[in-house]
């Protein structure tokens, strides 16, 4: 064997060298992913999981083999925003990291105290982002620990106060609608009473014994985590008023359940997903919150646009119980594509998928128990998930946990078309059912009127269509919103009825077909002629004051009018409100506000005044606009027009709902 020269031996000694550099990085970096931090809480599984959305596997409520299951896409976890360095700063760099993060965490306590939370919400958030990029091991340096602590304790105050300025929106007015609290709010509110962040826990063993033996058999298709959060929420519930809020979701539930099961197997969501109904508003469509999200699935107003739902004076499909249920499955679907992870799609349902994905991004984990740890989302929302949890394992075997119900019966009906407004007290007497009923087989209607547009679907009793569309035919469709119906009892005379409701007999007699001397048989029912109005009319001023939390979004939202039009019917330059401030509103009214006349003038006078001020005459086919002067009729507009007043009716549906005002913008079409 031949002797190494000296230079073969030195780069054997350098080769060594490299190699064992290498193994040491490839070391370090293995023991740099195993020492990662990442919790997953076990999960109690039943043998046999009816899967309606499969995950992948080894994923979290990954389906069983052999069970039925749906394909669900992966999670793209996109970080989005900005950047940051991991370039490790120098081992002297602590007290200057600490230096720079303390100075924009101080400006933001400063503007939390100024009440500027969406200004502070940044500062804390670059103050965070600026510790997590120093490439220092927070743990082990106990001045950036301690800061980083703080920082994560102030800002889910910050956090949840800009999320409810933001998606604030005043309650509904007017006395046809009573709102009901929301459950959430309910909960809240008790359980924040003792500054906890939940119930304390149960203190004997017996009630985690007892969930733990319903899960071993329980089906579910949602996963389900029994933890010390969950077990406190339990105990909460079996308590006096948090046993009154589960008894009356369980009993309303019976209404909706069949709808909802139905309607989430159509999109392809777990049934189990019924239970955030159950949390979010005990399945009562006119459930409102403190921040304004309506209906059984707790929409706020730009949400329940975003997912189809109408908002306007007429009606508010988030409390339409089988439409608000379908755009809270295709809205939680959306989630599932975001994240992948029910607790996640959860938490993001109640606080917004921004806040979750925030959270995320300044944590590094995308595991609801650990951001529950770090305290990284808002309160009610750390509350949010072991609510469901809970409320899931009562809702599926009340009686074990002491709570016995009788569900109230499902929700029949039928589904008419009445293609001009009507009054729902007309509705009501011509079906033979009471006001409530009818409004509670359509709770989306916010007035006595049902809306202007001839798509609009009325439910009626189960059984009742045929007997609604035979009555409703008698009565002229124009005097639907005006006119009701009069059962007769014993003693009265057509005389008698017609003074109650202020007619004439002859009307009376004349709207029934019958003599004027004629008496009415018992129990039969009369139509009644009157001419009053049934509610407030599109077009009449309405006086608001407004409340602590409003908008001007908000407002122009609630009364469906643009925020240009408000400002402009009350001298406003800015868009900034103050409780307190009056407002004039003219609902349904698009323009300018309606004018009033100095004095009254003939009506050929006043239409020819209104063409002479149009530019130019109009064509045959082509608009016009007209705004109404104090004095001029239908008759008179449709003269000056050379239209009928058949034609002014049609192209200005209100016109079916009440009596031509001064001050209405009419759109005419020219006669060709």
């Amino acid at each position: 064997m031949q002797a190494r020269r000296p230079v073969d031996k030195l780069v054997a000694l350098l080769g060594l060298s490299l190699a064992s550099g290498a193994m040491l990085c490839l070391a370090g970096c293995e023991d740099s992913a195993r020492n990662t931090a990442s919790y997953r809480p076990p999960v109690i599984q039943a043998s046999t999981v009816p899967q309606s959305r499969a995950a992948k596997p080894g994923q979290r409520g990954a389906a069983a083999p052999g069970s039925r299951a749906a394909t669900i896409g992966a999670l793209p976890l996109e970080m989005r925003g900005q950047t940051a360095s991991l370039t490790p700063m120098p081992p002297d760099g602590t007290d200057q990291l600490a230096k720079q993060v303390r100075e924009i965490f101080a400006a933001g306590e400063e503007e939390q105290k100024a009440g500027s939370n969406q200004a502070a919400l940044e500062d804390y958030n670059r103050a965070l982002d600026l510790l997590l990029a120093g490439g220092f091991d927070l743990p082990s340096e106990s001045t950036l620990s301690e800061l980083f602590n703080e920082i994560m304790s102030a800002l889910p105050a910050v956090d949840g106060a800009t999320r409810e300025a933001e998606a604030s929106e005043r309650p509904e007015i007017g006395p046809e609608q009573q709102s009901q609290p929301s459950p959430l709010d309910e909960i809240n509110a008790i359980t924040s009473l003792s500054g906890e962040e939940v119930p304390p826990a149960p203190a004997d063993a017996g009630l985690r014994t007892n969930a733990e033996r319903e899960l071993q058999g329980l089906p579910h298709d949602l996963p389900l985590t029994l933890n010390d959060q969950v077990l406190s929420f339990l105990n909460f519930f079996q308590t006096t008023r948090g046993r009154a809020i589960v008894e009356n979701g369980l009993r309303r539930a019976g209404r909706y359940r069949e709808m909802i099961q139905r309607v989430l197997a159509e999109e392809g969501m777990p049934s189990d997903l019924i239970y955030l109904a159950q949390a979010e508003s005990a399945f009562e469509p006119q459930a409102l919150s403190r921040a304004g999200a309506r209906g059984l699935w707790q929409f706020v107003a730009y949400r329940g646009k975003q997912y189809g739902l109408e908002h306007s004076w007429w009606v508010d499909e988030r409390q339409d119980p089988e439409k608000s249920t379908r755009a809270a499955a295709q809205h939680l679907r959306d989630l599932y594509d975001m994240f992948g992870d029910w607790y996640l799609v959860m938490a993001a349902y109640n606080s917004g998928p921004g806040t979750v994905q925030h959270a995320i991004e300044r944590t590094g984990y995308a595991d609801f128990w650990e951001l529950y740890k770090l305290n990284a989302l808002p309160q009610e929302t750390r509350n949010y998930v072991p609510i469901i949890l809970a409320l899931t394992l009562i809702a599926k075997e009340p009686a074990r946990y002491g709570i016995e119900v009788t569900p109230d019966e499902p929700v029949q009906v039928d589904r008419v078309q009445p293609g001009h407004p009507l009054d729902l007290r007309l509705a009501s007497e011509t079906v033979d059912v009471d006001l409530d009923t009818l409004r509670l087989l359509n709770p989306q209607l916010l007035r006595l009127v049902t809306p202007t547009d001839p798509r609009f679907v009325l439910q009626v009793p189960a059984g009742k269509a045929e007997e609604f569309e035979k009555r409703m035919a008698e009565i002229p469709p124009e005097n639907w919103v005006s006119w009701r119906r009069h059962r007769v009892e014993e003693g009265e005379t057509l005389g008698s009825i017609a003074r109650k409701y202020r007619v004439t007999v002859a009307s009376l007699a004349g709207a029934n077909g019958i003599e004027e001397q004629a008496r009415p048989t018992v129990d039969s029912s009369l139509i009644i002629p009157t001419s009053g109005q049934s509610q407030p009319t599109l077009g009449a001023v309405v006086r608001y004051r407004t409340r602590q939390g409003d908008t001007i979004d908000s407002v122009a939202d609630e009364f469906n009018v643009t925020v240009a039009e408000l400002k402009k019917w009350n001298g406003m330059r800015g868009n900034h409100l103050v409780a307190g401030m009056s407002l004039r509103i003219y609902p349904g009214v698009s323009g300018p506000a309606p004018e009033r006349a100095p004095a009254k003038v003939p009506a050929k006078t006043a239409v020819t005044v209104a063409r002479a001020e149009s530019e130019s005459p109009a064509k045959a086919g082509q608009s016009v606009t007209h705004r109404v002067r104090e004095g001029e009729t239908l008759w008179s507009i449709a003269q000056a027009y050379q239209t009928t007043i058949e034609a002014l009716r049609s192209g200005n549906r209100f016109l079916f709902s009440r009596s031509l005002q001064a001050g209405d913008i009419l759109t005419i079409v020219q006669p060709h």
